[in-house]
């Protein structure tokens, strides 16, 4: 196949303005239950390879396969989360292509039943004005397979290695409608998956480790259009930021393609990282014979009323209801409660925080400065940051009435709190003399002293430059070792000048 030769300073932003790009995803997600999806092998990443095999793994003869019920409790608690119909009764079929790392020369998967169908999700992305915009994206269905084991070429270029202790690994695919339009609102949506497996404990979502991955399906047409294009399929994506960059690289080599009056063709295609381009693998037929039929030694997987809720009574919380309620009853803005429930881990402690103190916004904004940059520096995970929300409550509530100063807090108790997250936030103040200062008469007698060190920036001040009311402060603020009440000071300064 010839490709047009891509050159982007050949194509201006306003032909580009002029097409719409049209993508949609098949998610395939690895599912945490102990055993695989049809057998009582580990289902465990990083062990030496082909050592979480066993018969059933290795398709032995008169090796029959057993469901596991976890992963599809699972794949419900997913489709749930979703909105999604949860099919009652639905069935395993053979897809059968050769597979050369799958012992059986079938995979067994889900074709004309699949356990979830229809439902969707909300993304929150930031548009070209810089605001942020929500929008549904719908899912076609969400089907229960098991993976296929690893090729690895070891930098041979002849000889390839066969890795079994994947094969047979649970995981479901989530297929969506076309209904996303740009690699923003694709990395958006990813990333909402990917939090979302992690809320309800089914996933870990690590996409470098394979857990989750996509196959991203990208079309072009002019804008205003309804038929949709000849769709081009790109490979298991691994990488949010490389996803998006296949994507913007599609977009305008098919553009090109199609100012150049070629043809695109339906094909599947690679993402080369170190250039940034893609490149072709096979040309994809118009439909895959892949010969679908009922697996004859699985029986019809039935979900009861009971069962069924059993696993709604214990879903947790998500994302988008602990947004609503953080921004409802919480009034925290919307931007931060998207930071808030980045994981599942840091809107726990943040409403943990929250019942220990009414100053909601206050707590959000320790969560999002100080906790934060503490939590990046470290492991990233919240769960090990040494401060008990109590503690932290404690000290939002000293900022809060007063009794000591927002740059005391951070910038000399919270350091030591860190060292030694048991001591109490207020004796730490006591003993150091931090206890904010509002004393009248001896604020009265600071600001004295300051306006009478400093009669050239007095009169400068009285003659309009008000600027340097912060350097009035900033010296009283020093004299005072930091322990003046700002509010004070500045109500006297403006009092005297």
């Amino acid at each position: 196949m010839t490709e047009s030769i891509l050159n982007p300073t050949e194509l201006t932003e306003d032909l580009i303005a002029t097409y719409e790009t049209v993508i949609g995803l098949e998610v395939h997600c690895q599912l945490l239950t102990e055993s695989k999806l049809f057998a009582q092998d580990l289902n465990r990443f990083g062990a030496e390879p082909n050592t979480n095999i066993g018969p059933l793994t290795l398709a032995l003869p008169g090796t029959l396969p057993k469901l596991n019920k976890k992963a599809v409790e699972y794949a419900v608690r997913m489709g749930l989360a979703l909105g999604c119909s949860i099919s009652r009764r639905t069935i395993f079929d053979r897809k059968n292509y050769f597979y050369p790392d799958l012992p059986k020369g079938y995979q067994i998967s889900q074709d004309k039943k699949p356990i979830c169908e229809n439902g969707g999700i909300t993304i929150s992305v930031k548009g070209n004005d810089g605001k942020l915009y929500e929008k549904y994206i719908r899912f076609h269905h969400i089907h229960l397979e098991e993976d296929a084991g690893k090729s690895v070429h070891d930098g041979s270029d002849t000889d390839t290695l066969l890795d079994y202790n994947r094969a047979g690994t649970p995981l479901v695919e989530m297929v969506s409608e076309p209904d996303l339009r740009s690699a923003e609102e694709t990395g958006a949506f990813v990333t909402e998956i990917r939090r979302l497996v992690r809320y309800l404990d089914i996933s870990d979502g690590n996409m470098e480790e394979g857990s989750l991955r996509c196959d991203v399906n990208v079309s072009l047409r002019k804008k205003g259009e309804t038929k949709l294009g000849t769709k081009v399929e790109v490979k298991n994506m691994n990488s949010i930021r490389n996803m998006m960059r296949a994507i913007n690289f599609e977009t305008r080599r098919q553009i090109s393609m199609l100012e150049n009056g070629e043809t695109i063709q339906q094909e599947t295609r690679m993402f080369d990282v170190d250039s940034g381009k893609t490149y072709g693998m096979r040309v994809k037929e118009t439909m895959n014979d892949y010969r679908y039929f009922p697996d004859p030694d699985l029986s019809p997987v039935v979900i009861s009323e009971q069962w069924l809720s059993d696993i709604t009574d214990a879903m947790p919380a998500l994302p988008q209801a602990l947004r609503e309620k953080f921004t409802k009853v919480y009034g925290v803005p919307v931007y931060d409660a998207l930071v808030l429930t980045d994981t599942k881990e840091m809107a726990e402690y943040f409403e943990a925080v929250c019942a220990k103190t009414s100053a909601y916004k206050a707590a959000s904004n320790w969560l999002m400065g100080s906790v934060k940059s503490y939590v990046n520096e470290h492991d990233g995970n919240i769960e090990s940051f040494p401060i008990s929300a109590q503690i932290l409550a404690e000290l939002i509530e000293l900022t809060e009435t007063n009794v000591i100063s927002n740059s005391i807090a951070t910038q000399k108790i919270f350091p030591i709190l860190l060292n030694e997250p048991k001591r109490s936030p207020k004796e730490i103040a006591t003993t150091n003399n931090w206890l904010q200062n509002s004393n009248t008469n001896e604020l009265e007698s600071l600001v004295d002293e300051v306006i009478a060190s400093m009669p050239d920036k007095v009169a400068a001040y009285r003659k309009g430059k008000k600027g340097l009311l912060g350097l009035f402060v900033g010296e009283i603020m020093k004299k005072s070792n930091g322990a003046a009440d700002p509010k004070m000071v500045n109500q006297l300064l403006a009092e005297k000048l």
